[in-house]
């Protein structure tokens, strides 16, 4: 089994349950830019709060109501509070900083991981509410993840990029910083099918290396 299965009519249960995985996945995420960060020099974002699993810590509201959006079938992209970093605060630079934007990706792959791995090798079977829950913790961590990695700013891929490129590259990259939300948005409204693209097949890595043939 691939992907998401839309729902075939709007019920309260899908919509809690989305915005369940959703709360767990962003605030894990959210939770691990900062505490790396902290980890590499950069007391930015603890000074401000952020390391914590506190989820209004990490509440965006316009990004919650995209979220709401997405949990009524619409093909829209939502997001958290983003965390704020000061590069030349961490060790090893721009290093660090890929580092910093890999662990939000890294986590939700282990919330998957760690939700999937009982289903697919434990013989667990649930049903119900339970089952919609765990289908759609899994299904939106690997969304997240995946969706993180494409190297478009502001998302982490793009930061992943920054930091493992030679120097030559990375002179070329930088100054694409501040047009990347302008060209993600775009991109999501008139070319989702390029992001589609950009994104699914790690997706399909995803779901097949942890989630395998197991029916959610």
């Amino acid at each position: 089994m691939f992907g998401q299965p839309r729902p075939i009519e709007i019920n309260p249960d899908y919509i809690v349950a989305t915005v369940i995985a959703f709360v767990i996945g962003i605030t894990i995420h959210e939770f691990m830019h900062a505490w790396s960060a902290y980890q590499l020099g950069d007391p930015t974002a603890a000074r401000l709060g952020r390391i914590t699993l506190n989820p209004v810590s990490h509440f965006d509201p316009l990004g919650f109501i995209f979220m709401i959006m997405l949990s009524l079938g619409f093909g829209v992209i939502a997001w958290g509070k983003p965390v704020p970093v000061n590069p030349a605060a961490l060790r090893g630079g721009r290093h660090g900083m890929a580092i910093t934007a890999v662990a939000g990706p890294a986590s939700n792959l282990v919330i998957a991981t760690a939700v999937a791995i009982p289903m697919r090798f434990g013989g667990i079977e649930l049903d119900g509410f339970m089952e919609l829950l765990v289908r759609q913790v899994i299904w939106l961590n690997l969304l997240l993840a995946a969706f993180n990695m494409i190297p478009i700013p502001p998302l982490d891929g793009s930061k992943i990029l920054a930091g493992i490129l030679p120097n030559f590259w990375y002179q070329y990259l930088a100054p694409l910083q501040q047009y990347g939300i302008a060209i993600l948005l775009v991109l999501v409204v008139v070319g989702g099918g390029v992001l589609q693209a950009m994104y699914l097949p790690v997706f399909t890595l995803f779901w097949d290396s942890i989630v395998g043939s197991t029916q959610l």
